[in-house]
């Protein structure tokens, strides 16, 4: 059984665990330029998001904050747009429908990143599978030049020797050198995952800072705005000047 492995081992090479190495590499960094596309062109200035967000609200404009969010590109937008929408159903419903937007905005930042991290974690274990394949041929050759009666043959084994080690090293250089941008930008994009649902959570507390002031004063966010306009179109009432009719 041992010989059958051997033979099987030595006969394939380490030149298939090159090829899936390439492969991999290959699928890696088209995985990591589309991430990048996508970080960037969701990229927002959240302060500044956040900051005409709070004066809108604060000033009642409501569908104002709505067209704000709507000209933002970034994830924190899409998932506040969604508690907006709820936001004549009270301060829950709108928590909730913040909450289903964020789970599918961090399914969509967090695709395929899985993919990233697998390899950055066993892309070294291949390439050292390609290393034992490489020492395995070396013995291999060492082990038939020992056995050999002619001189010629005894000459060529310690060139194929350093040969299969050679191959051996090969592998395991080229599964760090496959690891190691894919760990590195595995951890980069966390990073940027987590910084935007961080964003995304401070968005979502100052609407519904914003729904539940309102509800407590016992005025729904619709009657808020229709008030602000009517004050903003009635006449002042006190100014303290009697009517003509009182004259």
């Amino acid at each position: 059984m041992i010989e059958r492995v051997k033979s099987a081992m030595v006969g394939l090479g380490a030149t298939w665990v090159l090829i899936l190495m390439l492969v991999l590499s290959v699928v890696s960094l088209a995985i990591m330029l589309e991430r990048a596309w996508l970080y960037w062109s969701l990229r927002d200035d959240a302060a500044a998001l956040m900051r005409d967000l709070g004066r809108l609200l604060r000033g009642g404009d409501l569908e104002g904050a709505r067209r704000r969010l709507e000209a933002s590109p970034s994830a924190e937008a899409a998932v506040v747009i969604a508690g907006i929408v709820e936001a004549k159903m009270g301060p829950e419903a709108a928590e909730e429908a913040m909450a289903g937007a964020s789970a599918l905005q961090r399914l969509k930042l967090e695709k395929r990143l899985t993919f990233l991290g697998t390899v950055g974690n066993n892309a070294p274990f291949v390439g050292l599978l390609g290393t034992v394949i490489g020492i395995v041929g070396a013995f291999d050759e060492l082990g038939k030049a020992k056995n050999a009666t002619l001189t010629g043959a005894t000459q060529v084994a310690p060139e194929a020797v350093m040969a299969n080690i050679a191959e051996a090293l090969v592998a395991t250089a080229v599964g760090l050198l496959v690891a190691i941008p894919a760990v590195a930008a595995f951890n980069m994009f966390q990073r940027v995952v987590r910084a935007t649902l961080a964003n995304t959570d401070a968005l979502s507390h100052v609407l519904l800072a914003h729904l539940k002031a309102t509800g407590d004063s016992g005025t729904s966010v619709e009657e808020a705005i229709e008030s602000a306009a009517r004050s903003a179109d009635r006449p002042s009432k006190s100014s303290g000047r009697p009517s003509k009719e009182a004259e």
